[in-house]
């Protein structure tokens, strides 16, 4: 059972929010909050992951990502929302987010995302990590040799940055999506990261796709 708690001041998308998780197995909305603030205070716990808005009245999606962090390290933060902006995108990323979906999302990809999360991969469309891509790459130093990635390793790490989720890059590879999910488990140690997001930002940053 994966549990959700939404940060979203929008009631209607919540509430179909909540009633998409419950009516979906496997799925269970913990918790859900109109506001940042009134979630940071109020916390259970008991979530794997945070859908949180950006847009939010007073303290912003990406401000509350620290403060969620300090009170709740192991939380999953995914961002939902509309803003497909350069800067936001990047902002969230680096504040932390574990992932980055817009609110036009298919159902049935959030879902999946939230899943594919969980077991180390990210909710990341294929348009925002190729903005993710092109933004990061303006800035790429000289490769980091310090970094040493098996050629395996540096195929999947590719795949991650077009925004493919593990069951696609288990496709491409022809081969079981458990064992790309030890090759990107070896690629988060190597990187010294901890979700797909940061492993992408810094793999351009560093030069190594």
């Amino acid at each position: 059972m994966i549990y959700v708690t939404i940060i979203e001041d929008h009631q209607d998308f919540r509430e179909g929010l909540t009633f998409l998780l419950n009516a979906s197995e496997g799925y269970t909305c913990v918790d859900n909050f109109g506001s940042a603030e009134e979630a940071i205070s109020s916390l259970s716990g008991r979530e794997d992951v945070i859908l949180l808005d950006i847009n939010l009245p007073e303290l912003s999606g990406i401000e509350a990502i620290p403060l969620i962090r300090e009170k709740h390290p192991q939380v999953k933060i995914i961002m939902l929302t509309v803003c497909d902006d350069d800067d936001t995108i990047i902002q969230a990323i680096l504040a932390g987010a574990d992932g980055y979906l817009l609110k036009k999302t298919a159902p049935e990809k959030l879902l999946s995302s939230l899943q594919d999360t969980l077991e180390g991969g990210s909710a990341m469309t294929p348009s925002i990590a190729n903005k993710v891509f092109s933004l990061f790459k303006k800035h790429v130093p000289v490769k980091n040799n310090a970094i040493s990635l098996s050629s395996r390793e540096s195929e999947v790490l590719q795949l991650l940055v077009e925004g493919l989720d593990t069951a696609k890059v288990a496709k491409k590879l022809f081969i079981s999506i458990q064992t790309v999910r030890n090759h990107i488990r070896h690629i988060y140690k190597k990187l010294q990261v901890h979700s797909k997001s940061q492993a992408v930002a810094k793999a351009i940053k560093e030069g190594l796709v």
